[in-house]
């Protein structure tokens, strides 16, 4: 994990640090003042800045060695060193005081820095230093490189196993607090050797504690086994685990008695085109796709895709994107450097597919979304609105990269084999496969978004609008505060907007 030690906060002067403009004198050299935005917000944070600013302190936009002032409110002492990733003092460097917002208010009233009193200074855990915390994570999982695999992988598969229990159960709010404190535990860099090691680290509720607890004590926790033991909770991944079919809709037909595919064949529910092929498929769909096998669809996607519209370009998002060897299914995000080229692409991508008989099912929508003058509104649900196929893929089972390039050649001879499905073992298998087509002006937020983790994209989302008052989505990115959209041509720029250290895709597995 490489702990956040430079966050970047909302500039108050139109982006532009005091450090860089010399125009701005501080009339108190020795007083280099960072105010914590945590549990203040920003557009608290940018008043207290530009009236310190006002009153000739020097107010830092970025915390750096340079400041010997952390302005917090409503945080303790520890907190503030884990949010800031602040070990400890440098004997070379001026002396940094912790101090609560009062000092800060006080010395704005006098109009200098007042002097420290036991009761500007934030309150510091006491114990013995051995018993620090051995790990720094910042809250939000966008602050935090978590690479694949982790390190507590036990803890975390257990965590798993919970948050998708209560996702099944409809409790969206507990699901997701098991699933920060499972991409919190994914970051850290080494082993949880004892529940002390984690003190003091955001998103770790009781709940939580108690099943790590219970985990390195005894090297299983009974609530765990318990809940994959449950009948419900084997019935409802299983129902799941069909393609279209969501928890609603499993929830009725477990409350109905169906808790096998064999019960839900002779059930006489009519099920829509998705969930009847999910259920004909159900096997080859619940395999992991190998990224030998996503590196055979890129190589057919991409053949197909150029063939219709020469110069546009593909690329893979998703799990394997970011590093990941095997996944559940394999995306692609399309588009041309010219603007509108892309329009309509998808028809002739799928109408391309069947022709060569690689879609066993297939189910597309157009593009929907409309940039407003007004701001970006809240969206219907968490779905984006671009051009888009959801299909299953016919994949040989013998299909390397090359195999897939020569096939190409034959578009004939694929689709005869395509049709060979033999009782005694067919030569293909399903493989789902998603294709978005994306405006090039949308394509750096477009591939933030399909690249995840899910969580990372949630919390990159929670960030911008607590922590920047914006609106990020997989379409644009806009500033309430300034009533503008930020454009961006790649994600390195989005990280910037936003005020973050850029998160390479292998470090954005919350």
């Amino acid at each position: 994990m490489v702990p956040l030690k430079r966050r970047k906060v909302a500039s108050s002067n139109g982006g532009q640090s005091s450090e860089t403009d010399p125009s701005k004198e501080s009339r108190f050299p020795q007083a280099v003042i960072f105010i914590l935005e945590r549990r203040m917000g920003a557009s608290r944070r940018t008043f207290l800045a530009q009236l310190g600013r006002s009153k000739g302190f020097r107010i830092e936009d970025t915390y750096s060695e340079s400041v010997t002032y952390i302005i917090s409110e409503n945080n303790s002492g520890d907190e503030v060193r884990t949010w800031l990733g602040v070990r400890g003092q440098h004997q070379s460097r001026p002396p940094v005081h912790l101090l609560d917002i009062s000092w800060y208010t006080e010395s704005m009233r006098e109009g200098l820095p007042v002097a420290i009193l036991d009761r500007h200074r934030l309150q510091e855990q006491q114990g013995d230093p051995v018993e620090a915390p051995a790990f720094l994570a910042a809250s939000y999982a966008c602050q935090r490189n978590t690479p694949q695999p982790g390190h507590n992988t036990l803890l975390t598969a257990a965590l798993s196993v919970l948050a998708e229990s209560a996702e099944l159960n409809g409790d969206e709010g507990r699901g997701l607090a098991f699933r920060r404190s499972e991409g919190l535990l994914r970051s850290l860099d080494r082993r949880v050797q004892g529940l002390a090691e984690l003190r003091g680290l955001p998103c770790l509720g009781d709940h939580s504690r108690r099943v790590i607890q219970d985990l390195l004590e005894n090297g299983v926790s009974s609530e765990v086994e318990e809940t994959k033991s449950s009948p419900r909770y084997k019935a409802m991944k299983l129902l799941t685990g069909i393609f279209g079919v969501g928890v609603k809709t499993a929830k009725r037909w477990f409350t109905e008695g169906i808790c096998s595919l064999a019960q839900l064949e002779t059930s006489g529910h009519s099920l829509n085109a998705a969930q009847q092929a999910g259920l004909k498929y159900y096997t080859d769909l619940n395999q992991p796709v190998s990224r030998e096998e996503a590196d055979a669809v890129s190589v057919m996607v991409e053949g197909v895709v150029h063939s219709v519209l020469p110069g546009a370009r593909v690329t893979l998002a998703g799990g394997f994107r970011r590093g990941k060897m095997s996944g559940h299914d394999v995306d692609f995000l399309i588009t041309h450097p010219d603007e509108g080229k892309e329009e309509g692409l998808i028809h002739k991508i799928i109408a391309c597919l069947e022709s060569r008989g690689l879609l066993l099912y297939q189910q597309n929508t157009r593009n929907t979304y409309r940039e407003s003058a007004k701001g970006a509104g809240r969206p219907s649900s968490s779905m984006d609105r671009f051009e888009r196929c959801f299909s299953i893929f016919k994949l040989t089972n013998d299909s390397s990269p090359e195999d897939t390039r020569r096939a190409q050649q034959d578009p004939e001879r694929v689709r005869v084999e395509a049709d060979q499905t033999g009782s005694g073992g067919r030569p293909w298998r399903a493989v789902r496969v998603d294709l978005v087509v994306s405006p090039i002006s949308q394509f750096a937020f477009a591939l933030l978004g399909w690249t995840g983790s899910k969580l990372f994209e949630r919390e990159t989302r929670r960030w911008a609008v607590r922590e920047r008052s914006m609106s990020l989505s997989s379409h644009a990115l806009y500033d309430r505060n300034q009533e503008r959209y930020l454009r961006a041509s790649s994600e390195e720029e989005i990280f910037a907007h936003l005020g973050l250290e850029y998160v390479s895709p292998t470090g954005r597995n919350a």
